[in-house]
């Protein structure tokens, strides 16, 4: 199967740089509207089968262009929510975002035991992606697209992803409507073809895998 997990559009907590994981959250900002219009044609190249978004405002209007243009109905999973920041919500301080990227590359090292100060274990949060991937499979379908979040998408990718290492992931950011491509299969792994773009591992990128536009991290 394949999965294309989708960044959302830009939010006012992304132009401040906070830690910003509460349910509904924040919606989009003028530029995060117009990322989200743009994402039915950078995906115009894929197949879609399923849309999925989070419970998070800002991953379901991203989707809702995209639902439009492909008539597709956008399935809303709490799955697939960013990683809680816990005691750092809303922080914007350099040693509130390493601990928080830090805690969740760990749990892609193995370390699912750690939990986010005031938040989540590895666990948790792995646990109820992999529930949402494992549903999408399920369905028979060849391809999903997953409307998620920046810290969850490239800790998930770290962790399931054959190709993809914690490194990679750490210093790549995914910018907002950034698109991650994978093919495979929960019993035996996913690989990785592009990242924003840019071919992983030698794999031949496909045109028109990101919405282009600048965006903040994290979260």
């Amino acid at each position: 199967m394949r999965l294309i997990l989708v960044r959302h559009g830009q939010t006012p907590s992304n132009v401040l740089g906070a830690l910003d994981t509460a349910v509904p959250g924040p919606g989009l900002t003028e530029l995060g509207h117009e990322q989200a219009e743009a994402v039915p044609a950078a995906l115009a190249g894929y197949r879609i089968d399923e849309l999925y978004a989070s419970v998070q405002r800002r991953a379901q209007l991203t989707a809702a262009p995209l639902a439009r243009a492909r008539g597709l109905e956008v399935i809303v999973r709490d799955g697939l929510r960013e990683i809680e920041a816990g005691e750092l919500e809303m922080k914007t301080d350099w040693d509130s975002l390493v601990a928080y990227h830090e805690t969740s590359f760990a749990w892609a090292a193995g370390d699912l035991d750690r939990r986010m100060p005031g938040g989540e274990d590895g666990h948790e949060v792995l646990g109820r992606f992999d529930a949402v991937v494992e549903q999408a499979v399920a369905r028979g379908d060849e391809s999903a697209a997953f409307v998620a979040h920046g810290q969850i998408i490239r800790t998930w990718t770290a962790a399931r992803a054959r190709n993809v290492t914690i490194d990679f992931a750490a210093s790549n950011p995914l910018h907002n409507t950034g698109v991650v491509v994978l093919d495979g299969h929960p019993d035996s792994g996913w690989i990785a073809s592009t990242w924003s773009g840019v071919a992983v591992g030698g794999v031949t990128v496909d045109e028109g895998t990101e919405a282009t536009g600048p965006g903040g991290e994290p979260v």
